[in-house]
Formats: C-alpha cells, sequence, structure tokens
C-alpha cells in the first residue's frame, strides 16, 4: 500500500491487490493472526477492531500505524484473482468520504513478493489474453516492514516514472499517463534497459520483469 500512495501522489493511475486467499495481519502470537476477507471488510473496520482488542500491542508492531495510512488510500483490501479485467470500476464512496472511478484494464503491474509475481503470471496465463493487451509484469522484493515499505515505494515510483518517460519518448501517451496500448514497438524494446538501468539505481532490491497478456 505505501506503493500505491506514493504512485498516487505522483498522479498515476493505480490499483492494489492481494492475491492470497485472506488478508492475514500479525496477532498476539505467530499462531493467532487477525484474518479478515478480501472484498469485504474495510481498513477502518480493521483499525478499529485492533484498537478495541490490544492498543499497546498494534502501536507497537506498527499495525495500526499501517491500518490507518492505508484507510486514507482506499476503503478496503481487494483480491487480484477476484478483479475483473475489462470492466470498468467504481469504487463506493466509504465512510471516509473517498470516492474514485477506475479503468478496467492496466498497462503494467508491480508485485512486491515473488510468490505473488508467480501468482499473478499463472492467473493471466490462466484467463488466457482475452483483451490481447500487453501488460508487462515487475517484481520488486520488498521486505514486508514500514522502513523497507517507505525505501520500496520510492523505488517503485522511479520504476514507473523511468517507464513513462519511455512511453513519452514512443508516443504512448494518454493524457500524461503511460499508455501501452498506444506505445510503439519501440517501448517494448526498451524495457529491459529500462529495468537494468533501474537495478543499478536499486541494488539491494532484486527485481522479475515478464512481458503477459490481459
Amino acid at each position: 500500500m505505501e506503493a500505491h500512495l506514493q504512485l498516487a501522489k505522483a498522479g498515476y493511475p493505480v490499483i492494489s491487490f492481494g492475491t492470497g486467499s485472506l488478508v492475514r495481519l500479525p496477532g498476539p502470537t505467530i499462531h493467532q493472526p487477525n484474518v479478515y476477507k478480501f472484498n469485504q471488510t474495510s481498513y477502518d473496520h480493521m483499525y478499529k477492531e485492533l484498537e478495541d482488542k490490544d492498543p499497546r500491542l498494534y502501536k507497537a508492531n506498527g499495525i495500526l500505524n499501517m491500518l490507518g495510512r492505508n484507510r486514507n488510500v482506499k476503503w478496503g483490501p481487494e483480491r487480484w484473482h477476484d478483479w475483473h479485467i475489462g470492466l470498468p470500476r467504481l469504487q463506493h464512496a466509504n465512510d471516509r468520504g473517498f470516492e474514485g472511478t477506475e479503468g478496467g484494464v492496466v498497462d503494467v503491474v508491480i508485485t512486491c513478493e515473488e510468490r505473488c509475481f508467480d501468482a499473478v503470471v499463472e492467473d493471466l496465463m490462466d484467463r488466457g489474453g482475452q483483451l490481447n493487451r500487453p501488460v508487462h509484469i515487475f517484481n520488486v522484493d520488498i521486505k514486508d516492514n514500514h522502513e523497507e515499505a517507505q525505501v520500496g515505494g520510492q523505488a517503485i515510483l522511479d520504476l514507473a516514472n523511468s517507464l513513462n518517460k519511455a512511453a513519452q519518448e514512443a508516443g504512448g501517451v494518454t493524457g500524461g499517463a503511460f499508455d501501452q496500448s498506444v506505445a510503439g514497438k519501440g517501448f517494448d524494446e526498451q524495457v529491459p534497459q529500462i529495468l537494468a538501468e533501474w537495478q543499478e539505481r536499486w541494488p539491494n532490491l532484486p527485481a522479475l520483469w515478464t512481458l503477459s497478456w490481459l
């Protein structure tokens, strides 16, 4: 969600998802996680529930800080596998007054764990590329803590800026945002070099890349 926040602040249209079966947050012990359903539980609800359970614990481990940030970004967690590609989305206003419309396609997918990268690639293969639309999938391996998330968010924003610049130079600009559908062949050919140069700037964040289809 930190990357979502930084990309949104920079003006990029962005949506975010999880790839697991449930949302799992640390609990009082490793065997007692707090478990929530995707698409059904708001970040505000999670925040208030954990604050009622043990405010000292969840402040100390950073969970309340994370959920406080998340609820200012979007209503709640969504699951990648439930996303209807090609269907425009209308996100209803939540109880904090945020709302927005989002298109049903993306040009770039960035994951933060290799298992999520694998899940996204596998899911897109299973879907069969019904829109016949190319999508670049990257993984930037980020450790799951507040400090690493902030650094990782900056690195992902840097990658997005590099891709967007290349798309503009290739003629693929729509409303100031990157649009792979109108970018020329030259853009696809540039992506490996863009990633290599980015990796030199961020050597401590191992990255993967592949081209898939929506």
